[in-house]
């Protein structure tokens, strides 16, 4: 199988499967790209995600662009993002024509109701990937104290008390710790 069609395959069932949203959708691109088929590691995905959190647009649109691209170029890039976003379109439609039918109807509030917690768990299992894989260098079943980041981990907690406690936005808290994180690591080498 090409690697053009293993791609949106894989997007396709993103797609599909990623209720609550772009961040719930991390989990699945990873489980279908690095886990299941093996066509990028841990560390790279992480990368990925950074820049795609940083780019403007939907996030899982923005990582199945720049997956597609790393893996396949341009076509990868079409590939993967119309993959991911033709199921979205599709459910959308059809949920909008019946939501809008049948909105007062007590079941669809219980339902929508019921679907929360599962994205809380996708969205969580994401972000605790890319802490361990940011603080320890390795996956979660890998984690070994002795490679524990300090530096990463202090700018996690700054970037996240300053974006809780002091309200700051996440642009200012992601170009701050690319700019702090340079410096510390960057300074060394210069003397």
């Amino acid at each position: 199988m090409s690697i053009i069609w293993s791609l949106f395959l894989s997007f396709i069932q993103v797609g599909l499967f990623s209720v609550g949203g772009g961040y719930a959708a991390l989990p699945l691109i990873q489980n279908q790209i690095v886990n299941i088929r093996e066509l990028m590691t841990l560390a790279e995905f992480a990368d990925l995600v950074t820049i795609a959190e940083m780019t403007p647009g939907p996030i899982s649109i923005n990582a199945a662009t720049f997956v597609g691209t790393k893996l396949s170029g341009l076509p990868g890039a079409l590939i993967c993002t119309i993959g991911v976003i033709i199921p979205s379109f599709i459910i959308c439609l059809t949920l909008a024509h019946f939501y809008y039918k049948y909105r007062n109807f007590s079941g669809v509030q219980t339902i929508l109701a019921s679907l929360r917690p599962a994205v809380v768990a996708l969205i969580s299992s994401a972000g605790l990937s890319i802490l361990t894989l940011a603080i320890f260098q390795a996956e979660k079943q890998d984690i070994v104290l002795s490679n524990f980041r300090i530096v990463e981990f202090l700018l996690f907690v700054v970037g996240l008390v300053a974006i809780r406690k002091f309200k700051v936005g996440p642009i200012p808290v992601i170009f701050g710790s690319g700019f702090i994180g340079t410096l510390i690591y960057l300074l060394p080498t210069l003397f």
